[in-house]
């Protein structure tokens, strides 16, 4: 069967209580102002997003350096059909 799934496996991102380090952020002074009223978690929310971006270039990563390797396989099974697949039942 063709490979059409091509998300990466979970990226290896500790997650729960993570060892947490303070760094300084340049930030839009409304934007912080509006999130200190809001009483909105800087520094939660800053974390959560990087995390996803994070998350989201590591699959890309993962898609670009192993897309020639699906393509390939693609291929194969377009060319040859799945293995073994004159034994299955179903």
């Amino acid at each position: 069967m063709p490979i059409t799934d091509t998300t990466a496996p979970e990226p290896r991102v500790k997650t729960g209580r993570a060892t947490k380090r303070a760094t300084n952020l340049s930030l839009s002074a409304d934007v912080l102002e509006a999130a200190k009223r809001l009483q909105i978690n800087v520094s939660q929310v800053c974390d959560s997003h990087l995390r996803a971006v994070v998350r989201q270039e590591q699959e890309r990563r993962w898609r670009q350096e192993h897309g020639d390797f699906i393509s390939a396989y693609n291929a194969t099974i377009e060319a040859e059909g799945l293995p073994l697949d004159q034994w299955r039942s179903f």
